[in-house]
This record gives structure tokens, C-alpha cells and sequence, in this order.
């Protein structure tokens, strides 16, 4: 796997992105795709030079877009001084070897920018545990690729298929104990964090979640009065912060910022943050944060909403909290089942505060914002 770091401190990557249109699918979506897939470059540190576009009926086996649109996505590519291939869909370990010979480039699908993401900006144990078990369920079944670019760097033309693959399989095996190994660790931290929550007994929860860049973090501060880093970048927050902060004039609650999610994101990495967003499960609500400035926000927002049906969060605990609400032009209504603030400017979050007490103060939480409400949304 080719990682943005391997030219950081000579120059930054040239990227060329590359998407592909399939049949029903409207050419604007996927440059709108691509231009997340900009952004997801640029928080990595590489500089993007062109893109291309291909439409098909179905993906090619071999090379993804196709042998003649590679080669001319290549010469394209190398005449703009682009060192990489960035694609906006995950490649199998054959299909980036495949593109690579093509194209006389490297080549980095989305999971492996995303991961590269998470890498730079693991902090705590727990997040550089998580990352490393995320890359290593991403290798395993691109070893194959991996093995024999070794083996081409370590002269490996006069070495017989049958080493090859006896060295492919204690690859994997290697692979497999590392990965169970981490999964015991994470395991662990699990556990103690449970402890931990056991110990805030009688104190209640709430977990912010959401699309990344979507004013978590802001939030969190304006809740907390934490002064956390809020970023306008990608995956600024890793690690689950913790603050309490107050909800009325009696009651205060504890506040958890979140990793956020994005669209197309790796289910191995979220499987490997089950620990981190564990915060979100037990949480006695969950705030869903969205920015409801961005043009694609209804997309957004389904996307933070499949991820939590999928962690097993109950819905009736979530409230929906359109954010940026100072982005949003005046004259547009103001419904869609969810409570509208600007976390920057302070609008709204009284009447957040409000909801909040009232939810927290119930025994059992029952919802008062309508889910149905929201056009678009599922």
C-alpha cells in the first residue's frame, strides 16, 4: 500500500482523482464525490493537480475504469506532474496492480487515504490501536499484490511460485495473530471504559455525532465550555472527549464529542472504533449534528444515520440538531424534524439546553422530534 507519508519531507504527493459514473447515477453526484475526495487529500497533506471521470456500465475487473480509459487517465495524469492515482471507491489488491502497470503510477483507492487520515492524526493509545487494527483487516486481502511487489524489489525473478506462496501465507498468518493481538487489547480498553461509565452512574449522557466537519466539536465547546480544538478539517476528532457541562440551572450532564463519519467510510475502521464510539451507544442521548449549509446535507446526514443503525443506536435516544444555522439563507424554512442552532454564533442552543433537560428529566426518553419530518432522510 502506497502511503502519503513516503514523499512528506521531500514534497507533497501530486493527485490526480478519478471517479466513476455508473448507469442512473447523475454526473454531478460524482464530481461533487470527487471534490470530498479533494478535500480528503488535502487534510492528507497532498496536493491535487486534475481529475478524470469514467462512465460504465459496471466496474472492470481488472483495472476498475477500464484498460484504454487507465492508459489515457495516466498520460493525462503524468502531463499535470501527478505522482498519484487517488480513486474515489476502494480497489482490490489486482485491480491496483493492474492500474499501476497501466499507468506507471502509484495508485491509492479512498479506505487507504481515509486510514492514511486517521494515522496522522491518532493521538492516544486506544486511536493508534484502533488505526493500526483498521489497516491491517484493510491489507489482508491485498496481500497478494503486496507479496509479489516485494518480491519484485527483492529480485524475486528467480524465486519459484511455491516459495512465494508458502512466504504469502506466513505473511498472513503474521497478519492474523497481529490483528487478534489488537482486538485483545481493544478489548481491554473496552472494558475499562465501561468501568468508567459504571462510575458516572447518576450523571446523564449525551454523545454528539454526525458527518465530519459538521460542528461537532464547536458544539461541544459551546455545551461545555471545553475549548477543545475545533478544526474545519476532516476527522479532526479521533479520540471520544469527555466534559460535563450544564443543561439548566440544576442539572448538568456529560458530553462526549465523537469521531464523525463520512460517506463511502472503510467498515473495517468502524468496526476497529466499536471502543470509541461505544460512547455513542451508551449514551442516554445522542445528539445527530449536521451542517445544514452544506448542499449534499440530506446525503450527509443518511450516511451518520446508516453508521449509527448500524452500531445498534436506538433512534428514540437520538435528537437532530441542524447546525450552521447562521450559513443557511434567511428567507429557507426553518423545518425538517430537527432543532436549528449556529454553535458559532450561540443561536438556538438555549432552546437545545431546553430539550435537553426536558429528554434527560424523563425516566424513559420518548421522542419529540419527528424523524418523518426531514425530506430526504430515512
Amino acid at each position: 500500500m502506497h502511503n502519503l507519508e513516503e514523499t512528506r519531507f521531500a514534497r507533497p504527493r501530486q493527485a490526480f482523482l478519478v471517479g466513476l459514473v455508473l448507469p442512473g447515477q447523475p454526473g454531478y453526484v460524482v464530481e461533487e464525490h470527487l471534490d470530498e475526495l479533494a478535500q480528503l487529500a488535502d487534510t492528507a497533506g497532498a496536493v491535487v493537480v486534475g481529475r478524470g471521470v469514467q462512465s460504465r456500465k459496471a466496474p472492470d475487473p481488472a483495472t476498475f475504469i477500464g484498460s484504454g480509459k487507465a492508459e489515457e487517465i495516466g498520460d493525462a495524469a503524468r502531463e499535470l506532474g501527478a505522482d498519484l492515482l487517488l480513486f474515489d471507491d476502494d480497489l482490490s489488491g489486482s485491480q491496483v496492480k493492474n492500474l499501476e502497470e497501466a499507468t506507471k503510477l502509484s495508485v491509492m483507492d479512498r479506505s487507504a487515504l481515509i486510514l492514511d487520515i486517521f494515522d496522522l492524526r491518532a493521538q492516544s493509545r486506544e486511536a493508534r490501536t484502533q488505526v493500526e487494527l483498521a489497516r491491517l483487516k484493510y491489507m489482508l486481502p491485498r496481500l497478494t499484490r503486496q507479496w509479489s511487489h516485494l518480491s519484485r524489489q527483492g529480485g524475486g525473478f528467480g524465486q519459484r511460485g511455491g516459495e512465494g506462496e508458502k512466504q504469502l501465507e506466513q505473511d498472513r498468518r503474521v497478519l492474523r495473530n497481529r490483528i487478534r493481538r489488537l482486538e485483545e487489547d481493544l478489548a481491554k480498553i473496552e472494558r475499562t471504559r465501561g468501568v468508567q461509565r459504571r462510575g458516572r452512574d447518576g450523571v446523564p449522557s449525551v454523545a454528539l455525532t454526525g458527518y465530519t466537519n459538521a460542528g461537532k466539536s464547536t458544539l461541544f465547546n459551546r455545551l461545555t465550555s471545553a475549548g477543545t480544538l475545533a478544526e474545519n478539517r476532516l476527522f479532526a476528532t479521533l479520540d471520544a472527549k469527555l466534559r460535563r457541562g450544564q443543561v439548566d440551572g440544576s442539572r448538568s450532564a456529560v458530553f462526549a464529542d465523537t469521531v464523525g463519519f463520512i460517506r463511502k467510510l472503510p467498515h473495517h475502521l468502524v468496526s476497529s472504533f466499536r471502543s470509541t464510539l461505544g460512547e455513542i451507544t451508551a449514551a442516554d442521548l445522542v445528539l445527530h449534528v449536521v451542517d445544514r449549509s452544506h448542499p449534499r446535507w440530506q446525503e450527509q446526514a443518511e450516511v451518520a444515520e446508516a453508521v449509527m443503525d448500524d452500531l445498534g443506536v436506538d433512534r428514540e435516544r437520538v435528537i437532530r440538531v441542524f447546525n450552521k444555522s447562521d450559513l443557511v439563507p434567511a428567507g429557507e424554512p426553518r423545518n425538517g424534524g430537527a432543532l436549528w442552532v449556529s454553535a458559532a454564533t450561540g443561536e438556538g442552543i438555549a432552546e437545545l439546553k431546553a430539550e435537553l433537560a426536558r429528554r434527560l428529566g424523563l425516566g424513559s426518553p420518548t421522542p419529540s422530534i419527528s424523524f418523518e419530518a426531514a425530506p430526504g432522510l430515512v
